[in-house]
């Protein structure tokens, strides 16, 4: 067994966001990460372009928008998050703990993307050009979620939370 989910929420510091446990296994086709947002914080609203997500809500409550309607989350809720789906998280005022599970992104190419007709992400060569009308965000993103307060920085390359102040996650580092 990798982890015990309750045990890893009940390990952590009282009041930590963002990870609190990640699948680090090598030869790994998947990436998992264990997520605490506090209370009131949210994950903004963005599109994945690429990956279908697997969202197991373990704790707390909150919930889920895809920019039409909002679905309430509590434990045991099991949400799929298809690829060019639009997603947000808030979490309730007991916060939210959940396991979210996606394909291994590959290593980093040099390239152009391109989207065809029916939404599907290619890494081309030189000279491709990229149909995509909406940029999407890696489906981690931790290195910009606060782990003091759990709030999402809306900027890609801030350092520090606007909320409280504290020192973010160094890119790459999660």
């Amino acid at each position: 067994m990798l982890v015990a989910l309750h045990e890893a929420v009940a390990a952590a510091e009282e009041g930590q966001g963002g990870a609190l446990w990640r699948l680090a296994e090598r030869g790994r086709q998947l990436d998992a990460n264990l997520v605490r947002l506090s209370a009131g914080a949210a994950v903004a609203e963005h599109v994945e372009s690429e990956l279908d997500v697997l969202l197991v809500v373990v704790d707390g409550d909150g919930l889920l928008d895809n920019g039409v309607e909002r679905r309430a989350l509590e434990p045991g809720a099991v949400a799929w998050l298809p690829r060019t789906a639009r997603r947000g998280l808030l979490a309730g005022p007991n916060g939210l703990v959940y396991l979210s599970v996606h394909q291994r992104r590959p290593g980093l190419r040099i390239g152009f993307r391109t989207v065809d007709a029916e939404g599907t992400a290619d890494a081309g060569g030189a000279g491709g050009s990229s149909g995509a009308s909406e940029g999407g965000e890696a489906p981690c993103s931790l290195d910009r979620v606060c782990p003091a307060c759990g709030r999402m920085s809306g900027e890609t390359d801030a350092r520090y939370c606007a909320r409280c102040g504290e020192e973010l996650p160094a890119r790459g580092t999660l």
